[in-house]
């Protein structure tokens, strides 16, 4: 039994979901998200939640379940809340900035980077070393970042590089004589 997937996924007030059998569309005060369904789950409505069951006893309708539960409930707090992540910037001469819908980051390369940032992502640069992504969808939002980082990922002898707000960088010792 999925420990997850018995959960059901509060609704709040302000909330609209649409559902079909092959989809779930999610209205709220920040954007509209939707989620194709597989036949593995049932989805059912209920009062103030949505209930997900699976389908059959197979081996992936058992899988679906809990990944079908949790997506919805991202939908949901992507709707109301939204997902912001943090980047830092560590590097001298390392700096990032945002130019319209185009972000430039410097990172010590011989040309400037320029990324454009996808619709419905929000960029904002409070210094020239730290970004704030943000975004009504989770994955789009954890994509773009995952993006910026991997152009100059942090080295373990200086620190180097791009990190999230709050990642560990495993140091190692440098050359000794």
């Amino acid at each position: 039994m999925s420990r997850i997937g018995k959960n059901p996924v509060a609704v709040p007030g302000g909330v609209d979901v649409t559902l079909t059998p092959e989809r779930i569309t999610v209205k709220g005060k920040k954007a509209e998200l939707s989620l194709p369904l597989t036949a593995d789950v049932t989805v059912s409505r209920e009062e103030n939640s949505i209930v997900v069951q699976p389908a059959g006893d197979t081996r992936r309708a058992k899988a679906m379940w809990g990944t079908t539960r949790a997506n919805i409930a991202n939908l949901v707090t992507g709707c109301t809340d939204g997902f912001s992540k943090t980047l830092e910037i560590n590097g001298v001469g390392y700096r990032a900035q945002v130019q319209g819908q185009k972000l430039v980051l410097n990172l010590g390369l011989s040309h400037d980077v320029e990324i454009d940032v996808p619709a419905g992502i929000e960029v904002k640069a409070e210094k020239p070393t730290l970004l704030h992504v943000s975004g009504a969808d989770k994955q789009k939002v954890g994509q773009f970042c995952a993006n910026i980082r991997k152009w100059r990922e942090p080295e373990p002898y200086k620190g180097k590089g791009i990190k999230y707000a709050g990642e560990q960088i495993v140091r190692k010792e440098g050359k000794k004589k």
